[in-house]
């Protein structure tokens, strides 16, 4: 579900890039260090979001290494790190966990079993380090299992538990700034389940699968319907992080929030619309 908190790398600025980039290499280091090799290719470009949000808001001392990695073996890269992309990697290993268990759950796929098992051992400790984090992502599925089985056309409701979760893992320190973060995870939480559910309603349909789109997918403008309702989503995440004092990498976490989450979304309105008209010409 995860995938769409991303950069538009036409509109970012070179110098920008890079230090996105030492952000995720840093989150990446942090995950092969306190997690395990495996552990890595669970990295998300949603969690580096939040280390860059988060490091622009507490503006924590970074720590600047260079590191080889199995992708780029010839050169070191630049990483960024600090007690944050700890912070991110060790979410990531939960979100990454309960992921692959209920795809396990619901999909009995082998191989979502078998990644979660290589995380099961640190996931424990984990459990026992963020206790109110791993607590919210297991009553996440839960809720959103039940949601599933009725069947519901709630679209509230069903991005609502996404939302749920993700405030808590965004609520980093109970400060003067926890519910700003709280309402940015939650609302980017809603968009995420959303847009993932938008791209993949047509595929659901035929396979039958839950899809809280799948009614309104029948209506004749349900893709201005859903693009306004997308929309509405993230200007309401926008709004929340407007309100916080960030200097430090704003142009970075404005080119994903105002532009990148709408990559694929573009790419998917660009698809459904070469479907739809070789459809009309067969």
């Amino acid at each position: 579900m995860f995938g769409y908190v991303t950069t538009n790398m036409e509109e970012m600025k070179i110098k920008d890039y890079r230090k996105y980039r030492a952000f995720y290499c840093g989150v990446c280091q942090d995950l092969k260090e306190h997690h395990g090799q495996i552990s890595r290719l669970t990295l998300t470009y949603d969690m580096t979001f939040l280390a860059v949000l988060l490091n622009g808001l507490y503006e924590s001392e970074i720590s600047e290494e260079k590191h080889f990695c199995a992708l780029h073996p010839l050169k070191k890269h630049l990483c960024y790190r600090n007690e944050i992309t700890a912070y991110v990697a060790d979410m990531n290993v939960l979100l990454s966990y309960y992921n692959l268990l209920d795809d396990w759950i619901d999909e009995k796929k082998a191989v979502s079993l078998a990644g979660a098992r290589v995380l099961q051992k640190d996931v424990a400790e984990l459990k026992k380090k963020y206790p109110r984090q791993a607590a919210a992502i297991r009553k996440y599925l839960k809720k959103l299992s039940a949601c599933e089985q009725e069947k519901s056309t709630d679209l509230d409701r069903a991005s609502g538990y996404t939302g749920e979760m993700l405030e808590e893992i965004y609520a980093w320190k109970e400060d003067h700034w926890e519910s700003h973060m709280r309402r940015i995870g939650f609302f980017l939480g809603k968009f995420i389940y959303l847009m993932d559910a938008f791209e993949d309603v047509e595929k659901d349909k035929k396979s039958g699968n839950y899809n809280p789109w799948e009614t309104m997918s029948e209506e004749n403008d349900f893709q201005q319907r859903a693009g306004e309702i997308l929309m509405l989503t993230a200007a309401e995440c926008s709004r929340e992080f407007e309100k916080l004092p960030i200097l430090e990498y704003v142009d970075i976490l404005r080119n994903i929030l105002y532009s990148g989450i709408w990559v694929r979304y573009q790419k998917v309105i660009s698809q459904k619309e070469k479907n739809h008209t070789a459809e009309m010409k067969s």
